[in-house]
């Protein structure tokens, strides 16, 4: 029947999402509800019985829910019960929600189930209702019920989303057991248990237990090998808890006849953070080679060799992106808005690398995206100052609007640094100075003013603005660093140097810029061997000019030259106007 109410929004249901929730009529809390999203007007329901007396019941039910009472979902299950219409159920849980009334949500939906024991809807709102509850205990009958319910072809989504479900459950080992039982009919289902286990796993891996998380992954691959799900979750456990095994997982997909692309260059990047750069790019290469036509793999290896500095490769590969990307249906075009945009911005800073400023600009002006205006305006001051054009530079940073909170501090610390660029330090100082006698407790602002003193030789300002950064932010590891840093590189109370920057390092172990500073404290101290270490696989994690200055000079020191020089060249060809380590090789009377 074409139901007077279906004008009102009703719930629209996502595997593993938490019920949607629309405005309320406004009174107390009965008990806990379910949480929001947006919703989609429900269809309109089929023909049934409308009598004169149903409609009145109907009408008066929506009055009161809308008046607050409770009286008009009491009305409208009465209906849904009367007429085992689903669409009045679903109205009767919809306003049991929308009024924080728990209970007689549950109520509804059980009813809803029990006189559609298959209904898709009514088993997975039953499921949600009773998570958004606290009810875990009691959530797997609905889960399984739920999962053996969904047409085949919808099967796997709904497992892999269910992790979500659970997610802000407090307890979460509860919540697991509870999966562990729902899921036991598709773990025998060689088609669905990769996703099963991969779900099991994540939720291990919420409790900590990452073994168990391992080896749930394991258990979904022996069922089938060419399933993306536990490499996914093998990526998950390189990235975050470097768990034994988990890269055999991934690499043993890939070997498989047509592995995912995604799942290639989430590993490249896997292998990238743990400092394993030339892995990470020859996993590029291979999926380029196999799959020329797949525009985000020539992106994502572009984007890799331009951050490696590999300028002329990076360009072959970047501008092959172009070329594919541009090739895609314009309805679906805005889904690479984000990668054409990457893509031109990279290019761009390669072209201004180049001197070719005429072809930077030129790339800059075919990113049209909102969100990118003030990265766009930033690289043209860049570029304009190159030329020698310093003020109008500066005057262009100055003139950028202002559509975001941090954009004025963004503009600050662009202008900054294009006088410190051009050699202009002591004008960077004041600019930053000025700023700060505004904003005095600016942890931000106190740090790059600090910076900007030390580089005007004002060491005993800076180090009483980083003890102030400290003092507000005490856990700001690159205060700490850069203190540290300043003292050892004067070989300055070398103990107290160390100190300050093992904090640093407890703070961000994985930090390799602080990893260098604590290698040069060693170095200061003697200790050759250590920070040879140290630095070695500091660089190796993120190969940076500044990084190879420090490592060239502590081979140099410990008579290994030729190694020193090929660390030095490298460090040029990333960096050749890195300042220390040009002072280096000049210091040391080097010439490469």
């Amino acid at each position: 029947m074409q139901h007077f109410f279906r004008f009102f929004p009703l719930i629209t249901l996502i595997p593993g999402l938490a019920i949607a929730q629309a405005t309320a009529p406004a009174q107390p809390a009965s008990a806990p509800a379910a949480q929001a999203s947006a919703a989609a007007p429900a269809p309109t329901p089929g023909p049934s019985a409308l009598t004169a007396r149903l409609l009145y019941e109907l009408l008066i039910g929506e009055i009161s829910f809308r008046e607050g009472s409770t009286q008009g979902i009491e009305l409208m299950l009465d209906a849904a019960r009367r007429t085992a219409d689903p669409a009045l159920y679903k109205r009767a849980v919809e306003m049991a929600i929308q009024s924080r009334s728990g209970t007689m949500a549950l109520d509804a939906v059980r009813a809803w189930r029990r006189a559609e024991p298959q209904s898709v809807d009514a088993n997975r709102m039953e499921l949600q209702v009773l998570v958004a509850l606290g009810r875990i205990e009691e959530s797997d009958v609905p889960l399984a019920a739920t999962l053996a319910a969904l047409p085949a072809n919808e099967q796997e989504a709904f497992i892999t989303a269910v992790p979500s479900l659970y997610a802000r459950v407090p307890n979460k080992g509860g919540a697991l057991q509870v999966v562990e039982r729902g899921f036991a009919a598709a773990l025998k289902n060689n088609a669905l248990a990769p996703a099963a286990w991969t779900s099991i796993g994540r939720m291990r891996l919420a409790v900590g237990d990452n073994a168990g998380a391992v080896s749930a992954a394991t258990l979904g691959q022996a069922a089938n090998a060419g399933s993306e799900w536990p490499a996914l979750l093998g990526l998950q456990l390189m990235g975050g808890a470097g768990q034994t095994g988990a890269e055999a997982l991934v690499q043993r997909y890939l070997r498989e006849a047509s592995p995912k692309p995604e799942v290639q260059i989430g590993y490249a990047r896997a292998l990238l953070d743990s400092g394993r750069g030339q892995q990470a790019r020859e996993q590029l290469a291979d999926l380029t080679r196999r799959q020329p036509n797949y525009p985000e793999g020539w992106l994502a290896q572009g984007l890799l060799l331009a951050e490696g500095r590999y300028d002329k490769e990076a360009e072959t590969s970047l501008n092959r992106y172009l070329q594919l990307a541009e090739k895609t249906p314009e309805d679906e075009r805005t889904d690479r808005a984000n990668g054409l945009n990457q893509a031109r911005l990279s290019l761009a800073q390669i072209a201004e690398r180049k001197g070719n400023f005429a072809e930077a600009e030129s790339l800059l002006a075919g990113i049209t995206a909102a969100d990118e205006k003030m990265t766009v305006q930033l690289r043209r001051a860049s570029i304009i100052a190159k030329q020698g054009r310093l003020e109008e530079a500066r005057q262009l940073v100055r003139s950028i609007p202002v559509t975001r909170p941090e954009d004025e501090r963004m503009k600050l610390a662009a202008e900054a640094q294009l006088l410190r660029d051009n050699k202009q330090p002591q004008q960077a100082y004041e600019l930053l100075k000025g700023e700060l006698a505004k904003k005095p407790e600016d942890e931000d602002l106190l740090y790059d003013t600090a910076m900007a003193a030390e580089r005007v030789g004002l060491v005993d300002e800076m180090e009483r603005l980083l003890r102030k950064v400290i003092e507000l932010k005490p856990d700001s590891q690159s205060a700490y660093n850069a203190l540290g840093y300043t003292l050892a590189e004067r070989n300055m109370r070398l103990p107290e140097a160390k100190q300050l920057i093992e904090t640093a390092v407890k703070l961000a172990p994985d930090d390799p810029f602080i990893q260098d500073s604590l290698a040069w404290v060693e170095f200061r101290l003697g200790r050759h061997a250590e920070a040879l270490r140290i630095l070695t696989a500091a660089f190796a994690k993120r190969p940076d000019a500044e990084i190879a200055a420090h490592l060239g000079e502590v081979l140099w020191t410990m008579g290994r030259q030729d190694e020193a020089k090929s660390v030095w060249q490298e460090g040029l060809r990333l960096a050749a106007d890195n300042e220390t380590l040009q002072e280096t090789l000049k210091r040391l009377q080097v010439s490469l």
